[in-house]
């Protein structure tokens, strides 16, 4: 099969592997249909962070159920799936407790691979979300919604969940790409009132507003924080959605929180430490971390797709063949692309 992988910091190929095959009962294997390239895969094509070389890439995906271990019984071979990359068991007490994202049963090197034909999904007995029908039964922009519902559509929401976003609320999201963008959808969902999308970038700009933003923040550093407290009449906002990861993002956030507010924090952090001095003196609390993929499916948002209430697809900007997986990465290194959708298998 083939399956893109990473030679080096700045380059992506296609490869072929072996076909997948199931090793455990709780295991799947997944035709793959669509897939894409997430933000924080810039990290290690950059250079950033450090990634095995040779490994295969993608953590995003939908597809078909080719084959399920003898325990799976929440799916069948041919039936249409989300694939999100937490992989929960549905049993440990984090699973439990809503976050599938902190599963405590996670396989090692189960969340790797999407970016190709066939996948081996370990956790498939709970963790795979069933889409209702076929592929072939929906448009290219509902397909486009399905996969961003494997992770960057409930990476948003969980930035806005955790930061207890609420019916009326003041919400400020920093970071314009994808995830912060879905955090805007997910900020409306739950009710807020105004939304404050801190964007330089024009289409992304646009697509906030689309999405629900009521307010745009082209300035960055204290231009940006004064204009925030501006907007809010020196009050800050009751929630932050922190989409970026960097210091200087989370130290924003700190500055336009009102006394009490929270921060959802889903932006990958840049570094281990930080100086949480500043949220004491202002009672703001710091929640967040990696998302729960098939809790939110389930709960919310495959429904909230289904029934067109949100169109978070539209942060595919692009799209590519595998065959042309390092076209994929350079677009949206080089913010031609918001989001670059993979096309694989046939939805027929």
């Amino acid at each position: 099969m083939k399956v893109a992988t990473f030679i080096e910091p700045g380059k992506m190929e296609v490869q072929d592997a072996p076909k997948p095959t199931i090793i455990k009962e709780t295991d799947a294997i997944i035709k793959i249909i669509r897939a894409c390239v997430c933000g924080s895969d810039l990290w290690w094509f950059r250079g950033i962070s450090k990634r095995e070389l040779n490994s295969h890439a993608g953590h995003e995906a939908i597809g078909i159920v080719e084959e399920v271990g003898s325990a799976v019984t929440a799916v069948k071979k041919g039936d249409f799936v989300i694939v999100p990359f937490t992989h929960g068991c549905g049993e440990c007490p984090a699973c439990k407790a809503g976050f599938d994202g902190d599963c405590t049963n996670r396989e090692t090197g189960g969340n790797a691979g999407y970016q190709g034909e066939y996948l081996r999904f370990t956790n498939a007995h709970w963790a795979l979300v069933k889409i209702p029908g076929k592929p072939s039964d929906y448009s290219e922009a509902m397909l486009n919604s399905l996969l961003s519902l494997a992770d960057v559509m409930a990476t948003g929401y969980h930035a806005a969940k955790t930061a207890e976003v609420s019916k009326g609320s003041t919400v400020v999201v920093i970071g314009d790409g994808a995830v912060g963008l879905c955090g805007i959808i997910g900020a409306k969902l739950l009710g807020a009132k105004r939304i404050i999308a801190m964007s330089k970038y024009k289409d992304r700009q646009k697509l906030a507003c689309e999405f629900g933003a009521t307010d745009i923040i082209s300035e960055r550093g204290e231009e940006a924080i004064t204009k925030v407290m501006e907007l809010t009449n020196n009050a800050g906002a009751d929630a932050v959605l922190e989409c970026v990861g960097t210091e200087m993002s989370v130290q924003t956030a700190i500055k336009i929180c009102r006394p009490g507010a929270v921060i959802g924090r889903v932006g990958v952090p840049q570094k281990n430490d930080m100086n949480t001095s500043s949220l004491f003196w202002k009672n703001i609390g710091l929640r967040g971390g990696v998302a729960s993929v098939t809790t939110y499916n389930r709960e919310i948002l495959l429904e909230a797709v289904l029934n067109g209430e949100i169109e978070p697809g539209k942060v595919f900007t692009q799209q590519f063949d595998l065959d042309d997986i390092q076209a994929a990465y350079e677009a949206m290194d080089k913010r031609e692309a918001i989001k670059s959708l993979i096309l694989i298998g046939r939805t027929n």
